[in-house]
């Protein structure tokens, strides 16, 4: 979907009262121009009081939405469909659509039951509100989201204290043996589930958060890190902690390192070719793919 095409997304549940109308409500603000929004429901009834309150807490307007049956909406207009029911059956809209479910408890309870009070009510209402205000707020992220590098491939590597109990655990857990193994590191491949998994002695250091794992993506050639690296810089999600380089010493491999938003450090890489292993320096110096990063 692009700017001018906006994609059209609607809420569903039950009584297009609590969730769906918080749900709508929520996304004309932290969505805005970026998605058409609408909600309905299969039993439709009123726009609950606590769930105009909970958004009027945070500056937000429901009070002039009115329920919407289901069958009033075409589908043939919605590209999303968000069900937010929990034990319920939720409502159906047919069609061809892109479909998420989140299941929200319903925050009101049903209209014979008096025993919760107004306090506990505005609890569960804001417990909800909050719930989905999270969800959409990631969803924002996924609608702009843009082309990302062509894996092959999913790595990782953690570091261990005893290699040989690690790699007799994680050969049980993936119901494989090693691909290789020397005293420093074990490799694990399952090329069915694309996953290349790597055991490192831990060498002394301390594991935490910053010595224990990492993580990368297999791509196909040099070519591929340095549109990866491309691709990062145009991302306002990605840092670049290494610019793409040929590196010689341990694996010979094309790579990029990449910081996630919360400092994890991710490897874009793609092995060489026996042609590319042959022109090896003989200092073994990294070869700076792109002009001007060294």
């Amino acid at each position: 979907m692009t700017a001018a095409n906006p994609p059209r997304i609607v809420f569903l549940c039950v009584a297009n009262s609590a969730r769906s109308q918080m749900a709508e409500g929520l996304a004309r603000q932290i969505l805005g121009n970026a998605a058409e929004v609408s909600s309905a429901g299969s039993e439709p009834s009123r726009v609950h009081p606590h769930a105009i309150e909970a958004l009027a807490e945070i500056g937000i307007d429901i009070s002039w939405h009115e329920s919407t049956c289901v069958d009033e909406i075409d589908p043939e207009k919605i590209d999303l469909v968000v069900t937010l029911c929990a034990e319920e059956a939720c409502p159906v809209l047919p069609g061809r659509v892109r479909r998420l479910h989140w299941p929200i408890d319903d925050p009101a309870p049903p209209a014979n039951d008096e025993t919760l009070g107004a306090d506990e009510l505005r609890k569960r209402f804001r417990e909800a509100r909050d719930q989905i205000r999270t969800r959409i707020e990631i969803l924002k992220g996924l609608l702009s989201l843009p082309e990302g590098p062509a894996s092959e491939e999913f790595h990782a590597s953690i570091r261990v204290r005893d290699l040989p109990a690690s790699v007799r655990f994680y050969a049980w857990l993936l119901d494989t043996w090693p691909k290789e193994w020397t005293h420093r590191y074990a490799t694990f491949v399952r090329p069915d589930l694309k996953v290349n998994f790597v055991l490192v002695v831990h060498d002394g250091l301390e594991l935490h958060h910053d010595t224990l794992y990492h993580l990368g993506i297999a791509v196909a050639d040099r070519d591929a890190v340095i549109a990866a690296y491309h691709r990062a810089l145009a991302f306002d999600g990605a840092t670049i902690e290494k610019p793409p380089r040929t590196t010689w010493r341990g694996t010979p491999l094309h790579e990029l390192w990449l910081e996630d938003p919360d400092g994890n450090l991710i490897e874009i890489y793609a092995r060489l070719t026996d042609e590319e292993r042959a022109e090896k320096p003989a200092d073994e110096a990294p070869l700076f793919l792109v002009p001007g990063t060294e």
